[in-house]
């Protein structure tokens, strides 16, 4: 399966809780930070509602 880099772009602060939760679920902890993960539909689907705080680029 491919994978993903999501970086954090914004703020959590006066987000939704939901929005807030997706991050934490996300691995996302702090502005600018970075994970790498298995693009799956479960995450799409987190990386589509947050996707106005995140970048997104595919890894090869």
């Amino acid at each position: 399966m491919a994978k993903i880099k999501i970086t954090q772009i914004k703020s959590s602060i006066d987000r939704p809780e939901r929005q807030k939760r997706t991050l934490v679920a996300l691995g996302l902890r702090k502005l600018n930070a970075t994970v790498e993960v298995e693009a799956s539909e479960q995450i799409k689907g987190m990386v589509t509602k947050v996707s106005h705080l995140i970048k997104v680029e595919e890894v090869k």
